[in-house]
């Protein structure tokens, strides 16, 4: 366990934690909504420091999902046994939503590791980031001097100020923004959207942002959702902001069918007026995840699976047209 950071100590021990948008107030012996910190005779206790709840494997950068940033690249990934929201449809429940059993490791630990398998650095991953926060503070700096990477997939609900503290060690993020109907973040996620939208915006500022939206049938797969959040993105975050629709399938708590194809595929169509780079997940459909130059529709990497072939890229311009593509290590 660790001194959490980001709280404020109340009457009665009582302390209210300010590292993200819930504000949970924390009576002693009891912990906040995450789990992850735990209220000890007035002090905030980080008491998931140096546990996670899987082991560290190397994934395709692809995987994240991450196309813009450094591809076919494997990183070193892991994960905490928490999370700040309770999304009914969560694929990695079984890990976020209850507590299992952990494994402590260090963050030099992590930094050898990392270098021993010529991972491309350290993605904090799988379950939420954020519930992580002084350990993968701590983690980020040491792996940053090793000349590594740092890379966080998240659902971007954090507060500003601990966001701002930790976005220098941060080369890549991808925001999973789930909604842009108030009401689905409420009823679904038990959450906000305002605040994701803020951190995205302000991540965007600093570090290499790639958004994921999975599509739920009846939920958000109208055509108006689909044109809100490319319309956001469009005017907030810039057009060459790499977009991924994902397929959604049944999980946890949420039975609703798989998503339609062809949901997916007006996803993208619309997305594509607007924005560059529009990607789909979760289907077999190579053209579907293939980035293509958007000034002259060259095909520059073409992606089966987590496999690549850059084939129309050369030092990160297309080879047709030599217009410079958006990303970082191409």
């Amino acid at each position: 366990m660790k001194e959490a950071l980001f709280y404020e100590k109340l009457d009665n021990e009582k302390v209210k934690c300010l590292l993200c948008p819930k504000h949970c107030v924390i009576a002693p012996g009891k912990s906040g909504f995450c789990r992850s910190r735990e209220n000890t005779g007035g002090i905030l206790y980080a008491v998931n420091y140096g546990q996670t709840a899987s082991h560290p494997c190397l994934d395709p950068i692809e995987k994240k999902p991450l196309y813009h940033f450094y591809p076919g690249s494997l990183i070193l990934s892991l994960g905490a046994n928490s999370c700040n929201l309770a999304c009914e449809n969560c694929q990695n429940w079984t890990i976020s939503q209850i507590d299992v059993k952990t494994i402590p490791v260090s963050p030099k630990e992590l930094v050898a590791l990392a270098k021993e398998n010529n991972s491309l650095g350290l993605a904090y991953t799988y379950t939420e980031p954020f519930t992580w926060y002084e350990f993968i503070l701590e983690t980020a700096q040491l792996i940053k001097e090793a000349g590594l990477k740092n890379v966080i997939v998240t659902n971007g609900y954090v507060e500003e100020e601990p966001l701002k503290k930790l976005l220098p060690f941060i080369d890549a993020l991808n925001i999973d923004i789930k909604s842009m109907d108030e009401n689905f973040y409420k009823n679904i996620c038990h959450a906000k959207l305002g605040p994701v939208l803020k951190a995205t915006e302000l991540a965007n500022k600093t570090s290499h942002v790639e958004l994921t939206n999975l599509v739920i049938p009846t939920l958000n797969d109208k055509k108006e959702d689909f044109e809100k959040l490319v319309n956001w993105i469009s005017e907030k975050l810039g057009p060459d902001t790499p977009l991924h629709f994902s397929r959604y399938f049944p999980n946890y708590k949420m039975k609703i069918p798989p998503t339609d194809i062809s949901s997916l595929e007006l996803a993208r169509k619309i997305a594509r007026e607007k924005l560059n780079y529009v990607y789909i997940g979760n289907i077999a459909d190579v053209s579907a995840n293939t980035t293509y130059c958007p000034n002259c529709n060259n095909e520059l990497i073409r992606r089966i699976g987590y496999t690549i072939r850059k084939i129309g890229l050369k030092e990160g311009k297309c080879v047709k047209c030599e217009n410079k593509i958006a990303g970082i290590g191409l």
